[in-house]
């Protein structure tokens, strides 16, 4: 087992093989600082997604089961594209979904909604926080974790008048 120090913070990034990673793809690169990043090619295909829901302010908490699928448009963009349950904590179980477009650029990935809007950006290595998106009174803010890749997680915190709660979701290859 390869270890790679993360984004400037010391944290470790753990892969395994010769210059391959987990899945058998040649996708890393150096980034920043010679910091090996995830690249577009590494995270195309077919993801398991568990997410859990923590609503503060309603206290109403969920999971949600189901799969992301990385499709390339070239090179350097993906499709983002997610399906799954939501189940609440009262049983009520409810279809959901979702898509982004992934920009990968030298020095971060930069995701946009499915119509173009910005969202935000983020460098996909190590211990990653993604810059902040603040959608009329509320502030989401995001970290991403990369460290025990293939495996990675997402962690989104909402705040404000509307919304207080996080949710934190974790990918594997399927």
């Amino acid at each position: 087992m390869h270890l790679m120090q993360g984004v400037g913070r010391g944290f470790l990034t753990r892969h395994k093989g010769r210059g391959r990673n987990p899945q058998g793809r040649d996708g890393y690169v150096a980034g920043i600082g010679g910091v090996l990043m995830v690249t577009a090619k590494d995270f195309l295909g077919q993801w398991t997604l568990q997410r859990t829901i923590r609503d503060h302010l309603q206290g109403q908490h969920g999971t949600l089961e189901g799969q992301a699928v990385f499709a390339a448009t070239d090179a350097a963009h993906l499709t983002y594209d997610e399906t799954g349950t939501l189940t609440l904590e009262n049983g009520a179980r409810l279809e959901a979904t979702r898509q982004y477009l992934w920009a990968f650029t030298p020095n971060a990935v930069v995701v946009s909604f499915d119509d173009g809007r910005p969202f935000h950006q983020f460098v996909p290595a190590g211990h990653a926080a993604g810059t902040d998106h603040p959608c009329g009174d509320d502030f989401y803010t995001v970290r991403y974790d990369f460290t025990l890749w293939p495996e990675w997680t997402a962690v989104w915190t909402v705040k404000g008048p509307r919304k207080d709660y996080v949710s934190t979701s974790t990918y594997h290859p399927r």
